[in-house]
């Protein structure tokens, strides 16, 4: 395993630990929100910084970019780390059991390193650059569906973007017919990874950050998985729309979206 891996899987554990405790003192934890529809706890927070503390002992020239504080360091190293202490807010604060601390590395502006952790279930998803993509220290692959028949696909609602969801409806309605069935679990770390270990076949949702999704890209890519922009090509980073699955899954969604899509979506 890569020690850059190494420190993640430690990082991503020490702010599971936290996230675990927590979930025995619902009581204590204090919710604030932060825009429309966009929760963030104290939880959030102290993971946030459990992992900076770990990444900060090893590499402390390394920049760091986080969800809940942003930037860490002089944006000047060819090391950036992408973290998301706790992908999946409003589910812990609900207490339903599903969310995951996501952490990446890019290197001279490529993924690297990601780790993906869900702290409840002691489940690690994790890859590194050309080396593959394991569950566990498993290798996982994604499925090799030949169409959409059969096909079980996760998507998030776009919650924060209601202005897109006539255009989502049309699209969700679409995909649901030519699939088995879909589901929406709350969050997107743990939808790509589950494509990537074949739990799931396919994945879209509208407007995520580049936190909510890199370490869970490179999983998926490393798994065999492909991911774009809703038109099917690169610019998901700057759009956060994004659509995730095995090759001929992916083309099959893009087909079925395509004629749902605003210009706005399309970008």
């Amino acid at each position: 395993m890569h020690p850059m891996l190494n420190i993640a899987i430690r990082a991503a554990r020490s702010a599971g630990n936290v996230i675990a405790k927590a979930c025995g003192q619902m009581d204590l934890v204090q919710t604030t929100q932060k825009g429309t529809n966009d929760f963030v706890t104290n939880i959030d927070k102290e993971a946030e910084q459990a992992i900076v503390h770990v990444l900060r002992k090893s590499f402390p020239d390394h920049d760091i970019i986080g969800e809940e504080n942003g930037e860490y360091g002089n944006n000047n190293s060819d090391y950036q780390w992408i973290i998301d202490p706790l992908d999946g807010t409003t589910n812990f604060i609900k207490g339903i059991p599903h969310f995951a601390v996501s952490i990446a590395l890019r290197h001279q502006g490529k993924l690297d390193q990601a780790v993906v952790f869900d702290p409840l279930r002691g489940e690690v998803f994790t890859a590194s650059r050309g080396a593959g993509a394991q569950l566990n220290g498993r290798r996982i692959r994604t499925t090799n569906l030949p169409d959409l028949g059969g096909a079980i696909l996760a998507t998030g609602f776009p919650f924060k973007h209601k202005h897109h969801l006539d255009a989502y409806t049309e699209t969700f309605k679409t995909l649901m017919v030519q699939a088995a069935d879909v589901r929406r679990t709350g969050s997107a770390a743990l939808d790509l990874c589950y494509v990537a270990a074949g739990r799931f076949d396919g994945f879209w949702e509208i407007g995520l950050k580049p936190w909510d999704f890199a370490a869970g890209e490179l999983i998926l890519r490393e798994a065999g998985g492909l991911i774009s922009d809703f038109a099917g090509g690169n610019n998901y980073l700057r759009s956060g729309n994004i659509v995730a699955a095995s090759p001929k899954v992916l083309g099959a969604m893009l087909k079925g979206m395509r004629p749902h899509l605003t210009e706005a979506l399309l970008k």
